[in-house]
């Protein structure tokens, strides 16, 4: 089985927003709407420390449909417009999509939106028109911090590839299970992973 996922190395994430207009620009995702969003999480005053800089900590958090295992937008859809696919992937048929936004109620990650001109919901499809001629989501190919990582989750992912075709596992620091870090899982089963080694996680959607 496979699970096409994202891993995004925090500590590498510097915050430039390449990932989330470069989505945008080849998506063609409406102003004031995101596939991927980029959050400023802080700064939160580090423990023990003078609660001023420079003991303070912040971080940048990329949120965006996190393809779940177990997709309540999937299960709450009429039409089954939202669906699974072989890949691991979570996508909407706009065929299907009657525009009921139960869908986007559903996601607890708040990633779906309706597109008022389509009338269609939409939101990040992991790039499936270049993942599955076997290159990179643009959010992952346009990362010039080198921290965003693209890869089938079932396979580990120190093998998930990088935007100049470096492995996760051969290029980035050293890290262990316990700097892994996923988004709450409600029990959906969030499939993107987030490694941060030093900073308290703040991780929200």
């Amino acid at each position: 089985m496979t699970q096409y996922s994202i891993v995004t190395d925090l500590d590498r994430c510097v915050g430039c927003l390449a990932c989330s207009v470069s989505c945008k620009v080849v998506n063609g995702v409406p102003t004031g709407n995101f596939w991927n969003k980029t959050l400023r999480i802080g700064p939160h005053p580090k423990e023990g420390g003078s609660g001023q800089y420079p003991d303070v900590e912040m971080y940048f958090l990329n949120v965006q449909c996190q393809h779940c295992e177990n997709p309540e937008c999937v299960s709450v859809c009429p039409t089954e417009a939202s669906h699974k696919t072989a890949d691991g992937t979570v996508q909407i048929d706009k065929e299907r999509c009657i525009g009921c936004q139960f869908c986007a109620m559903a996601c607890p990650y708040g990633v779906r939106y309706l597109n008022e001109e389509e009338r269609v919901v939409e939101k990040c499809t992991l790039c499936e028109q270049k993942i599955s001629q076997g290159g990179l989501p643009q959010c992952v190919s346009q990362c010039c911090g080198m921290a965003r990582w693209f890869g089938d989750a079932e396979q580990g992912i120190e093998g998930f590839k990088g935007p100049r075709g470096e492995t996760l596992g051969s290029f980035l620091n050293p890290f262990d299970d316990s700097q892994v870090y996923r988004l709450v899982d409600v029990g959906n089963g969030p499939s993107m992973a987030y490694i941060m080694r030093e900073m308290k996680w703040q991780g929200v959607a």
